[in-house]
């Protein structure tokens, strides 16, 4: 064997290695945070009696299912402020995640221009969520319900992107909601998607 090619090829596998240590250990650090917490049941919660709401063609039935989700939303907002409030304490280095669009390994460390402090990042999807759940008698329920489903997708955006990279988490999001990135970050509301794009560079 060519010893050229050998060296490429011990060198490539030593970089996906420690890529996927890395990578094991951002999943485990916000598993460990989410753990307590049952912010994915409630999503999935809220967001199907969106779309349950939304189907129904009696106005007082949508109104009706509309309010039992109040519980859920109030609860989904707390839980993810206490999220946000637990990963501040996360230090600067573990925190930091690569803008670049596939995941290399210490990318955030040694290309710290090209990265984002996921502390930030869930305070401001912490803003996002809980002021898209305010009652705003201006939004009709339906804009209310595109409103909050975008500002939870982009949140769950981040952290796939945190924990692999850019493009597996918009991947994930085009194979699971069928949204695009671009589209996500368009229709959330303009606070959040001036601080997402301040940090992220999207």
């Amino acid at each position: 064997m060519d010893p050229v090619f050998l060296l490429l090829l011990l060198g490539g596998s030593g970089l996906l290695m420690a890529n996927g240590h890395q990578q094991r250990q951002r999943i485990a650090l916000l598993a460990h945070h989410l753990g307590p917490l049952q912010i994915e049941k409630l999503m999935e919660t809220v967001t199907q009696g969106y779309l349950r709401a939304l189907g129904e063609s009696d106005p007082a039935r949508q109104a009706q299912v509309f309010a039992v989700l109040e519980g859920s939303e109030a609860q989904l907002a707390t839980q993810f402020a206490q999220l946000a409030r637990d990963f501040a304490a996360v230090p600067a280095a573990q925190a930091r995640a690569s803008t670049l669009a596939f995941s290399l390994p210490w990318a955030s460390t040694l290309l710290p221009h090209a990265s984002f402090d996921m502390r930030k990042l869930l305070a401001v999807h912490a803003n996002g969520i809980a002021r898209a759940l305010r009652t705003d008698a201006a939004r009709s329920p339906r804009d209310r319900a595109f409103l909050i489903s975008a500002e939870l997708f982009l949140m769950q955006h981040s952290c796939h992107w945190f924990c692999k990279s850019r493009t597996v988490a918009s991947a994930r999001m085009l194979a699971r909601h069928h949204t695009p990135h671009a589209q996500l970050v368009a229709s959330v509301s303009p606070e959040t998607r001036s601080a997402y794009r301040a940090l992220t560079g999207s």
